[in-house]
């Protein structure tokens, strides 16, 4: 592989990689949107459709939001495997967009009933299932060995930015009155997304081989997989644990502006931006910090406890920024420290089954998350909900530590033989 001038090795990945950097900007869109219809549509529940049980509905929608990540999991990690990458990320984004612009038409015509907010949410989630894992798997097909930190950043970091950008319009655009424009340029966002990606060059790793005797070489099942990578299976597990109780944050936060701070949706906009900015600075600063990934990510998860715990004690809007921008500082640090150790960690084989499976055992806690926190919201103050989630943080914070303790020497990532070159960008 030959090397790149080093005026151009200056320059940032999304600009020097123009593939990269169109699948990066297909990314940032896909998942600004479908952040901008969630976000948008829990406070239309909380603050006008959900009735007196707002709490339990807003949480039923975050649970069909992220019930095709944890159930299509095995399907997911099929149709990564066995199709080109362009293509199933193209599919996955103009799917998407239809759906949502369709809604979007329909709501201009009359009132959206909350059983059609629930529909779109289900289908969007389902194809951003698709898009996500599939895009970490495509990584190493956009760009060099050496980039792959630095692609993982901004894959990440689209994730802040796009929580962001989502998390400050949606709520807004709802406030406004203006559900069929929401859900409208969600749709238009989708659409862009898939025109970016099919004029992406993607490189041949993505290609499945087939030998003679039509098996796909190198791959193995899950349980292959991790049966000889405990520390990856217990880290996992982990973080499974924690999400259940830091994901509730996008069910107790609304309801916290609502009945703690008497605010609006101006309110729950700032503490959205709040939470991206704080994943967006924590993504590019993650593997900077010195330590192990374990080290680091159970004194984050520490920090998160306490920030968690901080609105429960003190109501104020100042807290609850801190906690929002702190929460997502962190979430970004672990995020980030952990995807380059797995990217490097795995065989390229092994990888379209792992993450997508990654993808549902973290999110598979979400959809009980949310109905729980959103129920309970129902019958206990907002302020005991962030206390609850605070002390449910605090003994996986001290499960990861001790697991690094017993694991100094992680395990060593598996040598193989590079399949392909990536595509030279043209001149």
């Amino acid at each position: 592989m030959s090397a790149v001038p080093a005026r151009a090795r200056r320059l940032p990945l999304v600009l020097r990689n123009r593939s990269f950097g169109k699948v990066w900007a297909g990314q940032l869109l896909t998942q600004a949107a479908i952040r901008m219809f969630q976000v948008g549509a829990v406070w239309w529940i909380v603050s006008l459709a959900g009735g007196a049980h707002r709490g339990l509905a807003s949480g039923v929608f975050l649970m069909v939001s992220t019930v095709p990540a944890v159930a299509f999991a095995p399907v997911v990690a099929r149709v990564v495997a066995r199709h080109d990458h362009r293509t199933v990320l193209a599919v996955a984004a103009a799917v998407a967009g239809a759906v949502a612009v369709t809604a979007a038409a329909l709501a201009a015509l009359g009132a959206l009933p909350v059983a059609a907010a629930y529909l779109v949410a289900l289908v969007l989630a389902g194809c951003q299932a698709v898009f996500d894992p599939c895009l970490t798997t495509s990584v190493p097909e956009l760009v060099e060995d050496c980039d792959i930190e630095s692609a993982t950043g901004c894959e990440l970091a689209t994730q802040s930015v796009a929580g962001l950008v989502g998390g400050l319009l949606g709520p807004l655009v709802v406030e406004a009155g203006r559900l069929a424009e929401l859900t409208a340029a969600s749709g238009l966002a989708y659409l862009l997304a898939a025109g970016l990606i099919v004029s992406a060059r993607f490189a041949r790793t993505g290609v499945i081989r087939q030998v003679p005797d039509g098996s796909v070489p190198g791959r193995r099942t899950l349980r292959q997989v991790l049966a000889g990578r405990p520390f990856v299976r217990r880290v996992l597990v982990c973080f499974a644990a924690a999400n259940f109780f830091t994901t509730a944050i996008y069910v107790v936060m609304p309801l916290y502006t609502r009945t703690e701070l008497h605010a609006a949706g101006s309110t729950v906009a700032l503490l959205e931006a709040a939470l991206g900015a704080g994943a967006l600075v924590g993504s590019f600063t993650g593997g900077r910090l010195p330590g192990p990934p374990v080290a680091v990510a159970s004194v984050c998860l520490a920090v998160v406890a306490a920030a968690l715990a901080l609105p429960g004690v003190f109501a104020w809007h100042a807290t609850a920024f801190v906690t929002m921008t702190v929460v997502g500082w962190c979430v970004g640090v672990i995020g980030v420290r952990f995807i380059a150790l797995f990217q490097r960690l795995l065989p390229a084989g092994d990888k379209p089954g792992f993450f997508a499976v990654m993808q549902a055992m973290l999110g598979a806690t979400f959809p009980v998350s949310s109905l729980v926190f959103g129920a309970l919201g129902d019958h206990l103050t907002a302020r005991t909900l962030c206390l609850i989630q605070g002390a449910g943080v605090v003994p996986v914070a001290a499960a990861l530590w001790w697991l690094g303790g017993r694991h100094e020497a992680v395990e060593q990532p598996t040598p193989t033989a590079p399949t392909s070159v990536p595509a030279k960008e043209p001149s």
